[in-house]
């Protein structure tokens, strides 16, 4: 287990350079910073002394191994629009993210599972049809369209969600700022929640069902029946059991997803997260805050995939044994 966690470590490694390389040369080249940052009656040999300051004079390896020994230190400058330390900038809107990200994400597992687990088992019956029928929105709207549609029928027509922001926040212990403890704070977050991971809830629904529909014509499963074993067990206890390790894959990827492609939602509602201060810098060609964003969001993507892959073992004991006969 020890060498499996080394070497995804590793290749974790590899990745993220990678990226970052991609990040720094791609943002590089999408436009001049200096002409966002000063007046049109600045002067050239003023712009040219500020891009001396900034290092864009520098040759491109050396400005790409300054960012990198600047973000292994947790330092990815300082913003050209706001002249703010980046880290300190994402880490501030940091919060509201994760909170929308963990609700949307939380809420597509439990509904998405449940509802895949119910129109498998039942999967003629009036409700599960309509469940499939409703669930063709999550899939054929687009999520900025599925937002507005939202915003229109409980916040304008019904008034009772907000219709933008994040509501008020409680401080915690570290600087945290979090929506969870105050009333307004937990209702400005359903509509955006619901806009984010309705996609996610029909797409692990749909797989959940289709695993558990091959799953149930298995020998292991008719075996388990001929046993005597109740349908709660042989259900839960060994079909739903055994459809996990896809799930898991869908689920972890999906839940990269909800924090990389929240920027369209965040826009929609006016949430003041990280993808909202992404959108905000491609405006202003602020690179810094551009590369930070775009290696934040490949962290995230290889810490669920390394944790994904350690979930294997738990739920999947033909891993375990595989590993143990090659020891042996």
């Amino acid at each position: 287990m020890l060498a499996f966690i080394i070497r995804r470590v590793v290749q974790s490694a590899i990745v993220m350079l990678v990226v970052a390389l991609v990040a720094f040369a791609l943002f590089r080249y999408v436009g001049d910073p200096v002409s966002s940052m000063v007046g049109q009656e600045t002067s050239l040999e003023d712009r040219e002394a500020l891009r001396t300051t900034l290092g864009l004079n520098d040759p491109f390896v050396l400005q790409f191994g300054r960012f990198i020994g600047n973000a292994v230190q947790g330092n990815f400058g300082i913003s050209y629009r706001l002249q703010q330390p980046v880290t300190e900038l994402i880490l501030q809107r940091l919060p509201a993210t994760l909170e929308l990200a963990f609700v949307s994400g939380m809420a597509a597992f439990v509904f998405g599972v449940s509802a895949g687990v119910y129109t498998a088992l039942h999967r003629r019956g009036m409700i599960s049809n309509a469940i499939m029928a409703v669930s063709l929105i999550g899939v054929s709207l687009p999520t900025f369209l599925i937002g507005i549609l939202l915003i229109w029928l409980f916040a304008v027509e019904l008034q009772w969600l907000p219709s933008f922001g994040r509501g008020e926040t409680a401080r915690l212990p570290g600087g945290w700022d979090t929506g969870f403890l105050t009333s307004s704070g937990r209702q400005s977050l359903i509509l955006p929640a619901i806009t984010l991971g309705l996609f996610q809830m029909t797409l692990i629904m749909r797989l959940v069902r289709a695993e558990m529909l091959e799953v149930m014509r298995t020998d292991y499963i008719k075996f388990a029946r001929a046993r005597g074993l109740s349908n709660r067990a042989v259900n839960f206890g060994h079909a739903l059991k055994n459809t996990l390790v896809p799930v898991i894959t869908i689920t972890g990827l999906q839940l990269g997803a909800i924090i990389a492609f929240v920027i369209i939602t965040e826009t929609v509602f006016q949430w003041p997260g990280v993808g909202a201060l992404f959108i905000n810098s491609v405006r202003a060609v602020d690179v810094p805050v551009m590369a930070a964003y775009l290696v934040f969001i490949a962290l995230i993507f290889v810490i669920i995939n390394l944790i994904v892959d350690l979930l294997y073992y738990a739920v999947d004991p033909r891993l375990r044994v595989e590993r143990s006969a090659a020891r042996h």
